[in-house]
């Protein structure tokens, strides 16, 4: 409540009543004819405007935007305000709207608002910027991607991984952000995901893989991508980051299975899988741990198996993009920014990808840059040859190498 003495004491006794039934009590200053009859003209209109976008954009019929509420911590489970970015005066009716979507109940009370007859409003013009911006971010996510407003459970099978420079930084990536250009690059990056690359993912694996092939998504983040595809091949995410993992389960709670683990070193017996795949992986290590990674999938695919990689080519559109929004942002505006890890190995050549593959046992068997995604990335399909095959190829793999590079 505030402490202004706009909000009356002697109202939590009704409001506390109420808390044996619902999860949330609001005060209202809607429900009440003549409630802001104190209040002066400008005061009136920044809190009706707020009440009217948060009622039609958010279409939530609640006081969205007043202070006077009991929340029951003891029902509400501290991890769902990880879903929550604001630290101001947004907090309200953010919070609000995640409870009010996640199915937590709220009952509304009404109250009176009188004029201030203590101290003055501390909200300055940089807030209600920030409100308005992101009431936009939170309509365009529910519209996009409302899955990502969802609450779910803490990951239970997070294993003991050493700490490292990577993980933390992916842990970051993917835990709740609070800054706005962050915020602007995750929608951004959704609506990239879901339009643009989910499709084109789809197309491959359909085309690679028959029905009921059990896959490993390595490196599986947000899993939005996975939507697709998740019905028609069993899907199996790793990734290094627990609260990824915890976002990939909203987006598929089908999943065979979700693995806490690195790609370096990944926890399962090998030829366990009919096929590996990720997308924006690969890029951010070097050549030599890219060797490594490689390595690592030929252990866990089956002969005859097959590795799909959508890997961004340095001459790829938002590879070009962003490092362009970096430059402006750092060199011209003096911002720190940086948007996601550090990407170190960009597709050059097809003759590149080739030649990682033949050195980790892998033949390449498809390649792909094209308009399917927009120019963004390169599609990479490697062979682990059946075991007979294999034989016989590595008899003459040298010449063949020495003739080709």
């Amino acid at each position: 409540m505030d402490c202004d003495f706009t909000h009356s004491p002697t109202l939590i006794p009704e409001f506390i009543s109420y808390t044996s039934q619902y999860d949330v009590v609001v005060g209202s200053r809607y429900m009440k004819e003549g409630s802001l009859r104190d209040w002066n003209l400008l005061r009136r209109t920044l809190t009706r405007t707020g009440h009217f976008l948060t009622t039609r954009l958010l279409r939530m019929p609640h006081d969205a935007t007043g202070a006077f509420r009991v929340y029951r911590i003891d029902k509400i489970p501290s991890g769902l305000f990880s879903l929550v970015h604001s630290i101001g005066y947004s907090f309200l009716f953010e919070s609000l709207y995640i409870l009010n979507l996640n199915g937590f109940s709220i009952k509304e009370l009404p109250i009176d608002l009188p004029s201030r007859t203590y101290g003055h409003s501390k909200m300055r013009m940089r807030d209600a910027y920030h409100s308005l911006m992101l009431l936009a971010y939170l309509w365009l996510r529910a519209l996009f991607d409302s899955q990502a407003l969802l609450y779910a459970e803490p990951f239970q099978g997070e294993a003991d991984l050493p700490q490292s420079d990577m993980r933390r930084d992916w842990d970051e990536y993917w835990s709740a952000k609070s800054n706005a250009g962050n915020l602007v690059y995750d929608l951004i990056a959704t609506v990239y995901r879901r339009a643009i690359i989910k499709p084109s993912l789809t197309h491959f694996i359909t085309r690679h893989f028959p029905a009921r092939s059990r896959l490993l998504h390595a490196g599986c983040g947000s899993g939005q991508v996975d939507v697709d595809i998740a019905g028609r091949v069993s899907i199996s995410g790793l990734d290094i980051s627990a609260p990824a993992l915890r976002i990939y389960r909203r987006s598929n709670p089908k999943a065979e299975q979700l693995i806490h683990g690195s790609i370096f070193d990944i926890p399962v017996p090998d030829e366990s899988f009919d096929g590996v795949y990720n997308l924006g992986v690969m890029e951010h290590f070097t050549e030599a741990e890219i060797h490594s990674i490689l390595k690592e999938f030929h252990r866990v695919v089956r002969p005859g198996g097959k590795i799909v990689l959508f890997w961004p080519p340095a001459f790829g559109l938002t590879v070009r993009v962003l490092a362009a929004v970096h430059w402006f942002a750092n060199k011209v505006l003096s911002k720190s920014l940086k948007l996601h890890p550090d990407e170190i190995t960009h597709v050059r050549s097809k003759r590149q990808v080739r030649t990682y593959l033949c050195d980790t046992g892998f033949q390449l068997v498809d390649y792909y840059f094209g308009v399917r995604d927009a120019f963004t990335q390169a599609v990479v399909v490697g062979l682990k040859p059946q075991r007979a095959a294999a034989a016989s190829a590595s008899e003459t793999a040298a010449p063949v190498r020495a003739a080709q590079y």
